[in-house]
């Protein structure tokens, strides 16, 4: 029996969406009527070409889209748009009025707006200053940022010129900047002064003289101001200067946009690293542009008049996707710091006052609000609020029925994946669409995602691997420093010839849509049966003591056991009675194979900077093996907490 929907949009808000407007659009292309969304997608893969060519024109791309849309149709090496001409950062400029174009938050420390017009004024003088330190086409700018204004303003400018822009967070360890920025052997650095963080102030000025030590090819730096230190530590670092100072003059400056290929990098971003070196991904000008467009416009609904926050950092592909949002003539309403700092609800409290129109986060904050208890539906106006997004890890079944219940019932969520390899989605929302607990609703536009087994056949139900089996314009053009392209080839397109192999454990539902079980690589296999670690945390999660969990499979006696590790609130403790409440729990809503072995207390679950959890990393370190790249973990030092446990010695 079918489940009834969290969710369903009202006849009139479906067809006056930006979605139901393009399928009316795209259907006098294609000269045939799309009656609803699953007519569309199949539409939008089997004739890509004009799909892809149908958005450039709907969005009103700034551009030269020359005569084909797609050239060579083959994974690796499509063609898209091969005698296009556009600019990124001429995109997102457009229409330089006085609405606004930014607003900031730093914890309660620190609030900045900016206009369109001043956002083109300060983008101009941030452009005068990069050619007047000689970067061009094809140089690396590599910035360490908090989630500014600023960073907006030296990105556009980066990419108004046809630079190349690469970013992390400032709370990167010295080591893991180095481990990224050394390999793409940047001209110009930005960092800052430093940044808040759940109340506190943290200067960065003995960090960023230490990467810059050993960054010889940086020929100049740029230090942007957040805690007020940014004059002290430029005067302090060789070739550097105030981002204040080249904003100084008053004067008008005006703005040149290089127009380049479709293809010309735009982006390096970069793997989490925790089993290496960080990956450098080269994302293309053309493609991050229109898959952007796509999702924000016509998925996410975000367009003129529209506030797009997404709670996120400059190491994380999300930064790189809001920003975008610019393009649509949206606000973007941009945070950084602790989001439970100075109190649980400050998202909540940010998005009311600033009347935000979308709402972009982490499953992870949506669990930990629910476990909170936070109740923003009694608590704040959200009557602006149009569409929630989650994204970096699967959103459980109970979390989903949190949101209608704790936070809006009449709200579009929409859980997302995809990941920095595509800096997109794969998987995400659709404004036209009932929303069912648990599911991803939709494989986006252009996107032929399909779910195969281990010998590559399609399935129709059961889990499989996420694949996508016709090319797309987002694809990396490239790895950096891998002239062959032998590692690209090897990260996508080994397992099945031809196809994209995206690494996610994962099924089809009745309704059309998609369930994420967790990344392949972390699956376990007790007894040579595939689960999903998502699946188990799905179960885990609501259990009320347990705050998060972390499942990994441990070699032993000839076969994989499953190790559950739980954090628990404080106060409770792991006795025999809450063991079995957990296996209970999962027994029943998973199945038998899912209960775990060994349930474990732990204090800590080690994560990425974008707030992942690393199975991997937790289990090569109770295998005996070293993690090669802790540098890539927000909480290095929790991995310690996992070595030669006595719990896995028996």
């Amino acid at each position: 029996m079918l489940q009834d929907p969290l969710w369903r949009p009202t006849p009139e808000r479906a067809a006056s969406s930006e979605m139901a407007k393009f399928r009316t659009f795209f259907s006098g292309r294609l000269g045939q009527v799309l009656p609803d969304y699953p007519a569309l997608h199949r539409a939008s893969v089997e004739e890509r070409g004009l799909f892809w060519s149908a958005l450039w024109d709907y969005c009103g791309v700034i551009g030269e889209k020359g005569g084909r849309p797609l050239g060579e149709d083959r994974m690796p090496g499509a063609q898209f748009f091969p005698d296009a001409r556009l600019n990124y950062a001429e995109n997102l400029l457009r229409d330089a009025d006085d609405r606004e174009a930014i607003v900031f938050r730093a914890e309660d420390r620190v609030e900045r707006r900016m206009t369109r017009r001043e956002l083109l004024l300060a983008v101009g003088k941030a452009q005068r200053f990069l050619e007047s330190k000689d970067v061009g086409v094809g140089d690396r700018v590599a910035a360490m940022l908090p989630n500014c204004p600023e960073a907006i303003v030296m990105m556009l400018a980066t990419a108004s010129i046809g630079a190349i822009w690469s970013s992390c967070s400032p709370d990167f360890g010295a080591r893991g900047v180095l481990d990224r920025f050394s390999q793409i052997e940047p001209k110009l650095f930005i960092g800052c002064d430093g940044y808040f963080y759940n109340r506190q102030r943290l200067s960065i000025r003995d960090k960023i003289a230490e990467i810059l030590r050993d960054l010889p090819t940086v020929e100049a730096s740029l230090i942007i101001d957040l805690i007020g230190e940014a004059e002290d530590v430029a005067a302090s670092l060789p070739k550097a200067v105030a981002y204040s100072s080249i904003m100084e003059t008053s004067e008008d400056v005006s703005i040149r946009f290089v127009p380049l290929p479709f293809n010309h990098p735009l982006f390096i971003l970069f793997s989490s690293g925790t089993t290496g070196i960080p990956k450098c991904i080269v994302h293309g000008a053309g493609g991050t542009l229109l898959q952007h467009l796509k999702e924000h416009r016509l998925h996410s609904g975000n367009g003129e008049g529209d506030r797009v926050f997404y709670f996120t950092t400059l190491g994380w592909m999300m930064w790189n996707w809001l920003v975008s949002a610019l393009a649509c003539g949206s606000t973007l309403i941009l945070f950084d710091g602790s989001p439970f700092a100075p109190r649980p609800t400050v998202l909540f409290d940010y998005a009311e006052k600033e009347r935000v129109t979308f709402f972009g986060t982490s499953a992870k904050y949506l669990d930990s609000s629910r476990k909170l208890d936070l109740k923003p539906r009694e608590t704040h106006d959200l009557s602006s609020l149009r569409a929630l997004a989650s994204t970096g890890s699967p959103l459980a079944a109970e979390t989903f029925e949190w949101v209608y219940q704790a936070i809006k019932s009449d709200l579009h969520l929409a859980s997302i994946s995809g990941g920095t390899d595509i800096v997109s989605c794969f998987v995400l929302g659709d404004p036209t669409s009932p929303v069912y607990a648990g599911e991803i609703q939709r494989a986006g536009l252009g996107m032929a995602v399909d779910i195969f087994d281990d010998e590559g056949h399609p399935l129709s139900s059961g889990k499989g691997e996420l694949v996508c089996k016709k090319a797309f314009p987002s694809m990396p053009i490239s790895f950096w420093n891998d002239p062959e392209g032998k590692k690209y080839r090897a990260a996508y397109f080994d397992r099945f010839s031809g196809l994209w192999h995206h690494g996610d454990f994962a099924e089809w539902t009745a309704h059309g849509g998609l369930i994420i079980h967790g990344r392949s690589d972390a699956t376990l296999n007790p007894g040579g049966v595939r689960i999903g670690t998502a699946e188990i945390y799905a179960q885990v999660e609501q259990i009320p003591e347990v705050i998060e969990a972390l499942a990994i499979g441990q070699d032993f006696a000839g076969d994989v056991r499953v190790i559950l590790f739980v954090r628990l609130r404080e106060g409770v403790t792991l006795n025999s009675e809450l063991q079995e409440r957990i296996r209970k729990q999962i027994r029943t809503g998973a199945s038998p194979r899912h209960v775990p072995q060994k349930i474990i207390e732990i204090a800590d679950i080690p994560r990425t900077k974008s707030g992942k959890i690393t199975e991997l990393a937790v289990r090569d370190i109770i295998h005996g093996r070293e993690v090669k790249n802790r540098e890539a973990l927000a909480n290095p030092e929790a991995l310690d907490l996992y070595r030669d446990l006595p719990e896995l010695r028996s």
